[in-house]
């Protein structure tokens, strides 16, 4: 049964102040390097944007909304669709830079790849599968462009090649993100199956 947290047609004028989402988080290693990177880039093309904090750079999985406080439903149901999860640990990597275009003044700077997110793919397509079973179907998302952002800025980076920066995803994880005040809390962490 899906979870509903609002009623049709309803909307709330209270703002949302809670996001909820899957991702995978880097290493230590290869955050430090993501944020020597950023660092890095913010230098040579002239940007303004602060990188994000090195304890919130990660990939998203699926979105599972934004909301009017933490639902312990969403929550309840999240942790039951990752729970059923079964999935081998893999490899990720990028090698390139590029803001992405949007309609937004501060534009996203993000690390993307070339080729070889087949598995992260077939990852997130899993998750998905267990969120649908789970209930949580509408938040499943189409495959997108895996990316990892850096940082926020209004002047645009055209696409460049770099040091590949990559590492073995072990677990994945549920995030609560206080939007407006950069707090992200991670509730909970799902080992993948060693290979």
């Amino acid at each position: 049964m899906p979870v509903q947290l609002s009623f049709a047609g309803f909307k709330s004028e209270t703002p949302r102040s809670d996001r909820l989402f899957f991702a995978i988080l880097p290493n230590e290693d290869a955050a430090a390097r993501i944020a020597r990177l950023a660092q890095d880039l913010r230098g040579e093309h002239g940007l303004r944007g602060q990188p994000l904090r090195t304890g919130h750079f990660h990939i998203s999985l699926h979105h599972l909304g934004d909301h009017v406080g933490l639902p312990s439903v969403v929550v309840a149901a999240a942790r039951g669709a990752a729970a059923d999860v079964a999935a081998p640990q893999f490899d990720v990597a990028f090698d390139r830079v590029a803001s992405f275009a949007g309609g937004r003044v501060n534009q996203p700077l993000v690390l993307l790849g070339s080729d070889g997110f087949a598995a992260l793919t077939a990852f997130r397509q899993v998750l998905g599968a267990m969120m649908a079973k789970g209930g949580l179907g509408h938040w499943v998302q189409p495959q997108k462009t895996p990316h990892l952002t850096l940082l926020y800025d209004e002047r645009r980076v055209s696409e460049q090649t770099i040091a590949t920066i990559g590492w073995t995803v072990r677990e994945f994880v549920l995030v609560h993100s206080l939007i407006g005040r950069s707090r992200l809390v991670v509730l909970a962490r799902w080992p993948l199956q060693a290979r």
